[in-house]
């Protein structure tokens, strides 16, 4: 019997600050991808191999969030992220936003697809292969 769940790339705590809070009283939703960024930058500098400043870089092509609890302040969260998908020159990297504490407190899920382009033509470039084995 095979494993069909998706493969979890990273889980990155980060601690929610006050200024990422709104005049509701909760984070604003704009944070939100914020921090899926920041634990997407951390998982992609920890593939060796990988740099943000290589000819054929990442860039987001699509996010979806679905937020499902405010988060409020002073709290501790957790990204993590997951394999939904590769493609030839993208990776599509499910997610979910949990309090640190309580993994069962979710308070966004979605995905991101991030494409990998070649910077100074403008067009896709084939998933770097470390990429492609660090998700698999």
């Amino acid at each position: 019997m095979s494993d069909t769940s998706p493969k979890l790339l990273a889980r990155v705590p980060i601690t929610v600050r006050w200024r990422d809070m709104d005049a509701m009283g909760h984070v604003n939703n704009a944070k939100y991808i914020s921090f899926l960024e920041e634990a997407r930058v951390r998982w992609m500098l920890g593939v060796e191999g990988v740099s943000m400043n290589d000819r054929i870089a990442p860039v987001v092509a699509n996010t979806n969030v679905n937020y499902r609890a405010p988060i409020i302040w002073p709290n501790n969260i957790v990204v993590e992220l997951y394999v939904e998908r590769l493609g030839n020159a993208s990776v599509t990297i499910a997610h979910r936003i949990v309090d640190e504490k309580d993994a069962s407190v979710l308070y966004s899920d979605g995905n991101v697809v991030v494409v990998w382009m070649d910077t100074q033509t403008g067009r896709s470039a084939p998933l770097p292969e470390a990429v492609r084995q660090a998700s698999q």
